[in-house]
C-alpha cells in the first residue's frame, strides 16, 4: 500500500514548477490530488491527463490565487466532490524582483495577495474539513531568513510572514492532532528562477553545493511532510537550499 493512499491532497499552483512536482509525486504515493492554476490552463490540462492516463486520480480546478472567492471556490470544489481534505499544500506564490525605490503599490499589494492572504484565506477555508492526522504543508523560501543579494525585498517579507503563520498555526491546531509545517526551499531550477538565468552564476556562488536544486527535491519533502513518519513534526520550518543559508 502507497503511504498516501485513500489521501485527499489539495495543492495550490500546481500546473507547473514545483507545484507540478508536488502534485506528481502526491499522486504517486497515492493520494487524489486536486490542483489549482491560474494563467497556465494549457499545462495544467496537459498534467490532469497525463496523471489520469497512468491511473491517478487528479483534478485540476482554474483558481487565481490573488482572488479571494477563487481561492475558497477550490475548497470547496475539493470537498464538495471528495467530502474533505487530508493534506493542504499551499505552494502558489509569486516574485517581483526589483530595487527597492522601484517598487509600486500594485506590486505590494499583488504579491502579498498571493503570498500571504491566498495562504491564511484558503487554509481557514480548508480547516473545517481537515480530520485528525491531517497536514497543512506551506511553500515559503529560505529568503524568509537570509537575503543573499538585492532586489528581493518584498518577496522575502511576503515569505517571511508565512513563518510565524506556521509557528501559531501549528499551536492552533496541535490538539486537533493536525499538524503545520514550512518548507523554505532555496534556489530551484524552474520557471521562475531558472539554473540558466541571467542572475544563476551569482546565486550558485551562495550554495554550499554549488548547483540548483530540482522540483522533485522539493516534492520528496512535501511527500514526507505528508505522510505518517512525520505525525510528530509540527510548527517546523525545514530549509531545503543546498546550503545556501549555511
Amino acid at each position: 500500500m502507497k503511504r498516501l493512499e485513500n489521501k485527499i491532497a489539495l495543492v495550490t499552483g500546481g500546473s507547473r514548477g514545483m507545484g507540478a512536482a508536488i502534485v506528481k509525486r502526491l499522486a504517486a504515493e497515492g493520494a487524489t490530488v486536486v490542483f489549482t492554476y491560474g494563467k497556465s490552463a494549457a499545462k495544467a490540462n496537459e498534467l490532469a491527463a497525463t496523471l489520469q492516463q497512468a491511473g491517478h486520480q487528479v483534478l485540476a480546478v482554474a483558481a487565481d490565487a490573488a482572488e479571494v472567492t477563487a481561492t475558497t471556490n477550490a475548497v470547496k470544489t475539493t470537498v464538495d466532490k471528495f467530502g474533505r481534505i487530508d493534506i493542504l499544500v499551499n505552494n502558489a506564490g509569486i516574485a517581483v524582483m526589483k530595487p527597492f525605490e522601484d517598487y509600486t503599490l500594485e506590486d505590494y499589494e499583488s504579491t502579498m495577495a498571493v503570498n500571504v492572504r491566498s495562504v491564511f484565506v484558503g487554509t481557514q477555508a480548508a480547516v473545517p474539513h481537515i480530520g485528525k492526522g491531517g497536514r497543512i504543508i506551506t511553500i515559503g523560501s529560505c529568503m524568509a531568513e537570509r537575503v543573499s543579494g538585492p532586489y528581493g525585498t518584498l518577496y522575502a517579507m511576503s515569505k517571511s510572514a508565512l513563518t510565524s503563520f506556521n509557528k501559531g498555526l501549528s499551536r492552533d491546531l496541535g490538539s486537533r492532532g493536525i499538524t503545520v509545517n514550512l518548507v523554505q526551499p532555496g534556489p530551484v531550477d524552474t520557471d521562475m528562477n531558472p539554473a540558466s538565468g541571467p542572475h544563476s552564476d551569482m546565486q550558485r556562488q551562495n550554495i554550499a553545493l554549488g548547483e540548483y536544486g530540482t522540483t522533485e527535491d522539493i516534492a520528496a519533502i512535501v511527500s514526507f511532510l505528508a505522510s505518517e513518519e512525520s505525525a510528530y513534526i509540527t510548527g517546523s520550518a525545514i530549509t531545503i537550499d543546498g546550503g545556501t543559508n549555511a
